[in-house]
């Protein structure tokens, strides 16, 4: 039962210890697992000698549960340093990492394009203590690894904003079992105190941070010895008979969601704002005057030359330019202060030359009688509205991205029937609580139409799950008692009894959206081409405006083109402004940073609700060029639960005897033979009615890869694997056994030997069967150019006999786990991307050697961490999907980039005033304002599609 406690995917950033949590600006505390404590008196000298340590605040060394709670400077002194001093003293300390590194995880506000990202990055990175910064655009989020000996979370917010970007902290540290609760009836610091008291001496309690203004308090703790519900009764008896406190569960609300609506709400007021004014600038602009004489009273001259309507767009222009547009002034000082330039920096310039050019128009006809110029307030105004309305386009399309990572979030229910039993197993109450409020053990009961709110084993009843939400497998899935369930599934007809394994941050729906969210964050290579373009592509874009204005100015004034081509009511000057404002803003770094991201975001989360996991665009990236695949066999093409089929002895030995050695030795190993040999002896005792204790203690076991184990069972040297591990020992193979093993390969069969004190005693034969839709994946590879080999530590004649079954040609057998990563960097050598499918410990040094490796959902947590997809339901036709989905993406990713680069290379020679001499089309200012907008709108849309995507076996029928 030990495995159930692992969790199915594991963190990649966990770590031995409790990460260190601010207790304030200057301190943190640690807890560490300390060895020999026999005494009180052994815990008196490990706080001695620390309190003399510079820099510690409080020690208190618990010798029941041989912890040590710490409190020090994180400036003055580190936890390896404490470490050191403990062990000084000759107590062993566990589990303390050379450099304590933690992550944490902020919201970032105010980034519009990759420049604004990038700056982002560069910002946290040149901060001291910083080890590594990842800045998501398209998710709004920045990843940060810090040393806490160095900096804390304050400081690298404080960095953020000193960047001209705003920065909210969603997680830091390990959120893992940790809980927030509510306290109510604390009046005063010594109720806190009493409370934090209670708690630390709490047995599972690893650290309490207290948070007084909001009478909160959290609790990260250790699920195996307590939980939320046990610390809750707690703090309600820590007041004993004088005191009355009481605890609640604390749920913040979904800060995402949150903020992403009130975005889309601040973006939506402010272009109606704008609009409010720009609709009566472009009223008053463009439409009265082509209506005589509806427009003819905006011609009345106020004072010289200055008319009502050039007065009117002034004073409607302003709140637009200065309130409304306030937003790209802002962005462009902070750009420029940190020396590079973002949209915001184009969108200030173009405006700006507008707005200002009109003011000076306007001001030369209060003050002349003769001067004669064109406005362009319509143009600012209208411009920063387009903008504003693109961005709201652009927000709402961005928040649809991450649609499939919000639905698997949702999977979980809110309550759950929690059951009491009694010491017989009946049932002594039924209470509804809340799904966070689970502890590890805890009975629950689902009934039919009902979600399983956490991950367990069913204990008593029969039904069928649905568990297409998790795995993708439309099938409902049949339940009985020892079976594992996933939170989220959906409970179809039956009662079912379930013991959750386990909860909160440990399930596997909140690893998957764990999995997905860092794979949305991580930065695909693809991406490199914006980053690069990024760099120089503003100031690219304001030379190209300043070289069109000249191009259109300096001609102008030498006479080298028509006058005739200079529109009525304006002059040289004025035209050469419009065509050079025009490729100021056209101009979008906007689609061009997105082409990649919403690709990404949207691809990962349809693959999650599909059961494929993929970890981050760089997964992606490599499996769409991937030309081999390398399977293993057991449990990857075959069903991975072999069964003995035949059993034949040697030598005098009796079957029950040849039983209990065996299982002896096997009983150690986590390989499928040996769990179907330890079942077959298990199986064979009770139909034969045998006494005989089959699990007799085997020691000096060890296991050798891919040949078999070896242990002294009794007095006896037992040897139980293929002929290889007999081979290597020396062990005597007879003609009778030869003839044995050949018969049984020829028929798909592995042959496992039983050798006893240098003889071979007996052998068992055993089958597995292939997936049944394992001929049919590997079709469809090879049709679509892919090619398959078989690997595997298997025998040759069993290997040759699955392959041929399936339809793969090459076969590599009898090699051990690193003999197949040697053969995947062969297959690199020759030019190939090569995948590798596996669900063993014994295939995470070849998953980790592919170039793309793939884990099935169904193997071991190793293989799983190792790999860089994971396949949940362990069904073959995944690999095909998951391929398939990566060069989808891809394949969007590049239409993205087509489509950004070329609007862009069209839009600006357009807006420049290419086609102007020889068509006498011209893009003005603010309908460039609105291209711009719906390039980005457009690339966002076109990542949205991946939402659509089909598995294609289904699409053809297959």
């Amino acid at each position: 039962m030990e495995d159930l406690k692992n969790p199915l995917l594991q963190s990649p950033d966990s770590i031995a210890i409790t990460i260190p949590e601010s207790v304030d600006k200057r301190t943190v505390r640690v807890m560490l697992k300390i060895g020999n404590i026999k005494s009180a008196s052994c815990a008196t000298s490990i706080e001695s000698v620390l309190r003399q340590l510079n820099g510690v605040k409080n020690v208190t060394v618990s010798p029941l549960q041989g912890q040590a709670a710490i409190q020090y400077i994180q400036k003055v002194i580190t936890a390896k340093k404490l470490k050191e001093t403990i062990e000084n003293a000759g107590f062993p300390v566990h589990g303390v990492p050379e450099q304590e590194i933690v992550v944490c995880r902020l919201r970032i506000k105010g980034m519009v394009c990759t420049s604004c990202s990038e700056a982002v990055e560069r910002a946290l990175q040149m901060v001291n203590g910083v080890k590594k910064a990842v800045v998501g655009l398209a998710l709004d989020e920045a990843k940060v690894h810090f040393d806490p000996n160095l900096v804390d979370t304050d400081d690298i917010i404080d960095a953020v904003k000193d960047a001209g970007f705003g920065a909210d902290l969603i997680s830091s540290g390990n959120d893992e079992n940790k809980v927030h609760l509510k306290l109510h009836g604390v009046n005063s610091l010594d109720d806190v105190k009493t409370i934090q008291s209670s708690l630390e001496s709490f047995q599972g309690v690893n650290y309490v941070e207290m948070e007084l203004v909001e009478n909160k308090v959290t609790v990260t703790y250790d699920p195996d010895l307590t939980g939320p519900r046990t610390l809750i009764h707690c703090i309600q008896e820590a007041g004993g008979c004088s005191k009355s406190y009481q605890a609640v569960l604390y749920v913040s609300p979904s800060r995402r969601e949150t903020e992403r609506q009130h975005e889309i709400k601040m973006y939506r007021n402010e272009f109606l704002f704008s609009c409010l004014f720009s609709v009566p600038v472009f009223i008053f602009s463009m439409v009265l005057p082509m209506l005589p004489p509806l427009g003819d009273w905006l011609e009345y001259k106020i004072y010289n030359m200055l008319t009502i309507g050039v007065l009117l767009r002034w004073i409607l222009c302003t709140p637009v330019q200065f309130v409304t547009g306030r937003r790209f002034y802002v962005g462009s000082y902070h750009a420029l202060r940190r020396r590079y330039a973002n949209m915001d920096v184009l969108v200030a310039m173009g405006t700006n030359a507008a707005y200002f050019y009109s003011v000076y128009v306007a001001i030369r006809a209060f003050i002349s009688d003769t001067f004669e110029g064109e406005d362009f307030f319509e143009t600012s105004a209208m411009l920063i509205s387009f903008i504003l309305l693109g961005k709201y386009l652009e927000v709402i399309a961005k928040g649809r991205t991450s649609e499939a990572l919000a639905k698997l979030t949702d999977l979980a229910p809110d309550m759950a029937r929690l059951l009491t039993l009694d010491s017989n197993g009946n049932v002594i109450s039924e209470t509804e609580i809340s799904t966070q409020l689970i502890q590890r053990n805890d009975i629950i009961k689902i009934v039919p139409g009902e979600k399983v709110p956490v991950d367990g084993i069913v204990t008593d009843g029969q039904s069928y799950v649905n568990e297409s939400m998790i795995t993708g497998e439309a099938r409902p899935i049949a339940k009985k008692p020892g079976d594992k369930v996933i939170g989220g599934t959906v409970n179809e007809n039956g009662c079912l009894l379930v013991k959750a394994t386990h909860v909160g941050s440990e399930t596997a729906l909140s690893q998957i959206v764990q999995l997905v969210e860092a794979a949305q964050l991580a930065r695909a290579p693809v991406q490199k081409l914006a980053d690069k373009i990024s760099k120089f592509f503003v100031p690219a874009v304001v030379l190209a405006a300043l070289i069109t204005w000249m191009g259109w100015f300096i001609p102008g004034v030498l006479g080298l083109y028509p006058r005739h081509w200079i529109p009525r009511g304006m002059d040289r000057f004025e035209l050469a402004l419009q065509f050079g404002i025009s490729v100021l803003v056209v101009a979008c770094p906007c689609a061009l940073g997105l082409a990649t991201p919403t690709a990404v975001m949207v691809a990962t989360g349809k693959g999650a609700s599909l059961g494929v996991l993929i970890k981050g665009g760089d997964a992606l990236e490599k499996a769409h060029k991937v030309k081999t695949i390398v399977f293993d066999k057991t449990g990857t093409l075959t069903v991975g639960k072999p069964k003995v089929v035949s059993v034949m002895l040697f030598s005098g030995i009796s079957m029950e005897d040849f039983c209990n050695v065996a299982t002896a030795a096997e009983a150690n190993s986590e390989h499928p033979i040996a769990k179907a040999v330890v079942e077959h002896a298990r199986k064979w005792g009770q139909s034969s009615g045998s006494n005989a204790q089959f699990f007799e203690g085997a020691k000096d076991f060890e296991a050798h890869a891919g040949a078999g184990v070896t242990a002294k069972v009794g007095d006896k040297m037992v040897l139980v694997g293929n002929k290889r591990l007999m081979q290597t020992y020396n062990i005597p193979i007879y003609s009778e056994v030869e003839n044995y093993i050949s018969k049984n390969e020829q028929l798909a069969r592995t042959c496992v030997l039983v050798a006893i004190d240098g003889k071979v005693a007996g052998a068992l034969a055993v089958t597995d069967p292939v997936k049944p839709e394992a001929m049919r994946v590997i079709s469809y590879l090879h049709s679509k150019g892919i090619s398959s080999i078989l690997v595997t530590g298997d025998n040759w004649a069993t290997a040759d006999a699955i392959a041929k079954e399936v339809g793969i040609e090459k076969v590599v057998a009898e090699t051990d786990p690193l003999g197949k990563a040697e053969r995947i960097k062969d297959l690199q050598m020759k030019g190939n991307k090569v995948a590798m499918v596996g669900d063993g410990i014994n295939d995470s040094p070849a998953l980790v050697a592919a170039d793309v490796g793939m884990a099935i959902g169904a193997g071991t947590d190793v293989a799983m961490e190792a790999a860089d997809v994971v396949l949940i339901k362990s069904n073959l036709e995944d690999v095909i999907t998951a391929i398939d989905l990566s060069r989808k993406t891809i394949s969007r990713i590049h239409l993205n980039y087509v489509w950004a680069l070329g609007y862009n290379i069209l839009g600006l020679p357009v807006a420049a005033g290419i086609l102007y001499p020889f068509t006498g089309i011209r893009l003005p200012p603010w309908l460039a304002g609105a291209c711009m907008a719906a390039s980005s709108v457009s690339v966002v849309c076109s990542s949205l599609l991946l939402q659509s995507y089909k598995r294609p076996l289904q699409s053809v029928g297959i």
